[in-house]
């Protein structure tokens, strides 16, 4: 069969990529010939490589001079013009190499690739969308016209949570029979990392008590994922429990960002700087997770993160908000609780009553992983991508069958 050329709009370590490069890591196993086309860099990029052939999009940001060069340039106000041939050039050698790829599909992961899938118009092939976004990233993340160019031109959309298909199939009309909703999580590997993490005792890696109870976010730093909310909550939470050592631990915040100084600022003032805990990007998401007592997902938008599905398996308990996304799908009413909107005095109360309840904890978290096992199993979702490329490239080579 024809190649797949994967669209990633980054290789950062966020959950869309990460799904992304869990699903390469599946599709070789049935040696799919593919390539990646990444439109910038990240902590990723090397994985992504060592998987498959990987090209970046010829950016102006990427073209650089020399020293002296670029200084002799600058004084000739030559500078950005020279920058432009040179961008030029490898925007030709770039074409003629796609070109000459022959792609069969475009699988363009997450609403991030509109941009560059609108400047592949010279590859005549079917597109697969991976959708992971709702409204508010849609806005942020995408420009208008690129999303009508894209979403005019896919053969086939997959989104990643019931929110998601009624949010495209309003706003886009886009039709249903078109429309296939399934998360895809290599379980298998997910498991293996939480067993992984629980070998660091993270209580004494921060210098905590043994005994403390860990109240855990995560993700990147973003109005969307609620920090705000999350800081609340601790100010509503911890004073309740007086001595008792409760902590709320975020993982995933830069320590050197705006926000970070704005919200350490704050649990100074809310006089909890000991007891919320902020850890910034690491590899060691997975030693956290694996040992939070409770997870709160403070998300105002959030299709069906990753890190839900993750804290799941690590059977803990999940609080959320409704109208938020996918994850109420998941939780409902036996895997933690879904409380009002942005409504952060319920949700405290929730995570005061897991807290006063071991065992109702330990319950829902069980709960929890036995739902993501029975809703997600890796071998289906990945036969339901292999049968929406053989639909759209007229392929029936492939053998779901094995690996």
């Amino acid at each position: 069969m024809k190649k797949i050329l994967f669209i990633s709009h980054d290789a950062n370590r966020a959950g869309g990529q990460i799904v992304l490069l869990q699903l390469l890591r599946q599709l070789k196993q049935y040696h799919l010939p593919m390539h990646l086309l990444l439109c910038s860099d990240g902590p990723l990029e090397e994985e992504f490589g060592a998987l498959v052939p990987t090209t970046r999009l010829p950016r102006l940001g990427d073209v650089h001079f020399s020293p002296l060069i670029e200084k002799l340039l600058s004084l000739l106000s030559l500078a950005q013009w020279a920058k432009r041939k040179v961008l030029e050039r490898r925007w030709k050698r770039f074409k003629e190499l796609f070109i000459a790829q022959d792609f069969g599909l475009i699988f363009a992961n997450t609403i991030g690739a509109a941009a560059a899938y609108r400047r592949l118009d010279f590859i005549a092939a079917p597109t697969v969308l991976f959708a992971h976004e709702l409204e508010m990233s849609i806005k942020k993340y995408s420009d208008p016209n690129d999303m009508d160019y894209l979403m005019s031109r896919i053969g086939h959309l997959i989104v990643v949570s019931k929110a998601v298909a009624a949010y495209f199939q309003k706003t886009y009309h886009y039709p249903e029979n078109q429309i296939s909703t399934f998360q895809i999580i290599d379980t298998s590997l997910i498991l293996k990392k939480i067993e992984e993490g629980k070998k660091v005792n993270v209580r004494q890696k921060m210098g905590l008590p043994a005994d403390a109870v860990l109240v855990g976010g995560c993700g990147h730093a973003e109005w969307r994922k609620g920090n705000d909310v999350f800081m609340m909550l601790a100010q509503q939470v911890i004073p309740h429990f007086g001595n008792k050592p409760v902590y709320f631990v975020w993982v995933g915040m830069q320590n050197t960002s705006e926000l970070y100084e704005v919200q350490r600022f704050d649990a100074e003032r809310m006089e909890l700087a000991e007891r919320i805990i902020h850890v910034g990007l690491t590899p060691d998401v997975f030693q956290y997770l694996s040992q939070f007592d409770v997870f709160a997902l403070t998300s105002r938008e959030d299709p069906y993160p990753l890190v839900v599905l993750e804290a799941a398996l690590a059977e803990k308990p999940i609080v959320c908000f409704e109208k938020s996304g996918g994850a109420p799908e998941l939780v409902e009413e036996d895997a933690g609780f879904v409380v009002p909107y942005l409504d952060s005095v319920a949700m405290s109360k929730r995570i005061i009553e897991l807290i006063d309840s071991p065992e109702l904890r330990v319950q829902m978290g069980k709960n929890a992983k036995q739902k993501v096992l029975e809703r997600h199993p890796t071998a289906e979702s990945i036969n339901n991508v292999l049968e929406i490329i053989d639909k759209l490239c007229g392929s029936k080579s492939l053998n779901h069958g094995s690996s």
